[in-house]
C-alpha cells in the first residue's frame, strides 16, 4: 500500500439493502470524473455481510473496493453459528476487513481473539483496518497514549505483513458525538502511533494511519495538514453518496 495514497473508508455498520448499491454507483461515477485527484486516493466501503458479495462483484475493476466489518477468529468452515471466516470473505471478492472496532471490543473481543483474527485475515490476503481508540474515562485520566500503545503491542507483531495493515485511530468518545480531538492532540497521537508501529515491525515501512470519529464534510479540511494521517474511517456520512462525495471534494479544496 502506497503511503502517499489517501484512504476514504466507509463503515456502514447496520445499514443497507440490495438497492443501496445506488449509493455506490453515484460515488463510483464521481471518482471516475474526478480526474484531477482520483489517482491520489482509494475508496473502500464496508457494507453488512448481506451485501458484500453483491457489491464486491459489481465493483470488480471499478474505483471502489469492498470489505467486511468484522470476521471470525477461525479459518475456513466450522460449527460456529452466524460466524463469517476470512476465507469466506475472500471468496466474495472482497479485499478488506475491519478488526478491533470498539463496537465489537465492547462486546467481549479479547486481544488474543483480535490477534488470531488478524493472523487468519492476513493469511487470506485481506487488507486489515485495525481499530484502536480510548474511551471518555481513559481520555479524562490522560491515559490515551498508554491505551493506544497497549492495543497495538498486544495484537500486532513483526511477523504480520505490514503491507496489508492499516491502523485506524478512532477515539470512542468521538464516535457519533460531533466532537473530534484537537489539532495538537491529533498531531501528537498520530506521531506516537507511528513510533509504536516502527518499533513493532522494526522497519522503515510506514503503515497507513487513518482517523475515524465524527468525520464529515465540514471538518475534513483540518486534517489535511496533519501529514501522519493517511485517510479516514467514516461512519454515518458514508451512508449518503452526497455527504461522502462532499468529504472527498472538501479534502482536496
Amino acid at each position: 500500500m502506497a503511503i502517499n495514497m489517501k484512504y476514504f473508508i466507509g463503515n456502514w455498520k447496520m445499514f443497507g439493502k440490495p438497492n443501496s448499491i445506488n449509493i455506490l454507483n453515484k460515488v463510483n461515477s464521481f471518482i471516475k470524473t474526478d480526474k484531477k485527484h482520483n489517482k491520489k486516493y482509494k475508496v473502500v466501503i464496508m457494507p453488512p455481510f448481506t451485501l458484500i458479495e453483491q457489491f464486491a462483484k459489481k465493483f470488480i475493476n471499478q474505483r471502489i473496493d469492498i470489505g467486511a466489518q468484522n470476521c471470525f477468529y477461525k479459518d475456513k468452515f466450522g460449527s460456529n453459528t452466524a460466524a463469517i471466516s476470512p476465507y469466506m470473505i475472500k471468496a466474495t471478492k472482497s479485499k478488506y476487513v475491519i478488526i478491533g472496532h470498539s463496537d465489537n471490543r465492547s462486546e467481549g473481543e479479547t486481544d488474543l481473539m483480535l490477534k488470531e483474527k488478524l493472523n487468519i485475515a492476513l493469511k487470506n490476503r485481506l487488507k486489515v483496518v485495525f481499530c484502536i481508540g480510548e474511551n471518555k474515562k481513559q481520555k479524562k485520566k490522560k491515559q490515551t497514549l498508554k491505551v493506544l500503545k497497549n492495543q497495538l503491542t498486544k495484537v500486532l507483531n513483526k511477523k504480520f505483513d505490514p503491507n496489508y495493515i492499516l491502523v485506524a485511530y478512532e477515539p470512542i468518545w468521538s464516535i457519533g458525538t460531533g466532537k473530534i480531538p484537537s489539532f495538537n492532540d491529533l498531531v501528537k497521537l498520530s506521531k506516537s502511533i507511528r513510533g509504536v508501529l516502527k518499533k513493532i515491525f522494526k522497519s522503515k515501512k510506514k503503515l497507513p494511519i487513518l482517523y475515524g470519529g465524527s468525520v464529515d464534510s465540514s471538518n475534513i479540511k483540518q486534517f489535511k495538514s496533519i501529514k501522519e494521517i493517511d485517510g479516514f474511517l467514516i461512519g454515518g456520512a458514508s451512508k449518503s453518496s452526497k455527504k461522502f462525495i462532499d468529504i472527498i471534494k472538501n479534502y482536496y479544496r
